[in-house]
């Protein structure tokens, strides 16, 4: 990526897909050039959340909100250090912040961050364009050295892809760190970062969790070493085909039957981990609004996503693994895509989505109290 100064409202910017579609606008914060997988975002609000988690890292996010930065950014809810998205797509910008809580614009901290994107296109139609083509490369130019569409096109198609990507190790801690328990502390987890938001330790830590937070890297014997009452897998970008370290870790967690609890990135390396295959989705799920069923209780919930592969396990059966047998415990009511798995005979679950609520509804909490009921079990 190469960036520049801020996008002026007059700044030209223009936005091509690998496919060769164009959309021509303005630029909406830094100016230059930003490549990336174009993926769009249903969500409505927490789009301070959306730019801010890791697993989009590589990404090139389309709002299908139309008017986005309202309320600005304030210094309280990013999810991370930084901006991770690659670029960033709306329809009409927010000209000036509404929000006590705003200590600047959007447009502002784009700028600051180095993150190009771009404004004043039809981003339904592009949305549309994206669920019949599926996601795909783009790039996004903006200033007035713009090259040709030739050049920008065979730019765009050098690339890498999404798939067969490994992203979690660039995404996540260097060092080891602890986040304390609120009040009591009741049990210690051992947290894997493939991508971690910053509010699901926190969701941990208000029901008496110490989380170690534990680089990408982390061994077997890095994650016993903090003697864990339970284990869990984060959130993180790439392809899950490539994280072949994390599912040697899970499985040797697995092994010893210490409970275990899994999200998005998470889940799919808990379906590596017990043989199943993962693939691509053709689009994905990405927003705040995305229906799932709870198969164990049968209740529907409203749910965070932000991701673009799936596991592959049967929906009508438990299977047989090594470590027992599994279940598809969470379905995805859109479209059948497995949405959690469950080990019925050691104590393991995971799901495909993000129960911290940051930004999203807060149906899913209980998966982090069934997580402290797993572990209870284990003490008693």
């Amino acid at each position: 990526m190469t960036t520049s100064t801020r996008g002026a409202s007059r700044t030209p910017a223009v936005l091509v897909l690998e496919d060769g579609r164009i959309f021509r606008g303005r630029a909406y914060g830094a100016v230059g050039a930003t490549f990336g997988e174009a993926v769009f975002s249903t969500g409505m609000t927490g789009y301070q959340e959306t730019l801010t988690d890791p697993s989009y890292h590589r990404q090139v996010v389309v709002m299908t909100a139309p008017h986005v930065g309202n309320t600005g950014v304030n210094d309280e809810d990013p999810e991370s250090k930084r901006i991770w998205v690659a670029g960033y797509v709306v329809r009409d910008p927010a000209r000036v912040p509404s929000s006590w809580r705003s200590r600047r614009s959007l447009d502002e901290e784009l700028a600051a961050q180095g993150v190009v994107g771009i404004c004043g296109i039809d981003t339904r139609a592009l949305t549309r364009h994206l669920r019949e083509r599926g996601a795909m490369r783009v790039g996004i130019f903006s200033g007035n050295a713009l090259p040709d569409e030739g050049t920008m096109l065979a730019e765009v198609r050098q690339a890498p892809e999404m798939k067969g990507a490994d992203l979690s190790a660039e995404v996540a801690t260097r060092e080891a760190y602890v986040v304390p328990a609120i009040g009591e502390k009741k049990y210690t987890v051992a947290a894997v970062d493939l991508g971690i938001k910053g509010m699901t330790p926190h969701r941990m830590a208000e029901r008496g969790i110490e989380v170690h937070v534990l680089p990408a890297t982390a061994t077997v014997e890095d994650v016993y070493a903090v003697n864990p009452d339970g284990v869990f897998f984060s959130n993180g970008p790439g392809d899950p085909a490539t994280a072949d370290h994390p599912v040697s870790v899970m499985q040797g967690v697995l092994e010893r039957g210490t409970p275990l609890f899994g999200i998005c990135f998470g889940n799919q390396i808990l379906g590596r981990a017990l043989g199943f295959g993962t693939y691509k989705l053709k689009y994905g799920h990405r927003g705040i609004n995305q229906p799932v069923q709870d198969r164990t209780t049968g209740k529907v919930e409203v749910t965070a996503h932000n991701h673009g592969f799936a596991v592959d396990a049967p929906l009508d059966q438990a299977t047989e693994t090594p470590y027992g047998r599994v279940e598809v415990s969470h379905v995805c009511l859109n479209d059948n895509v497995v949405e959690g798995l469950q080990l019925l005979d050691r104590p393991a679950f995971s799901v495909q989505y993000h129960p911290e609520a940051a930004a999203g509804p807060h149906d899913a909490a209980y998966l982090f109290d069934r997580f402290v009921s797993l572990m209870e079990g284990q003490r008693a």
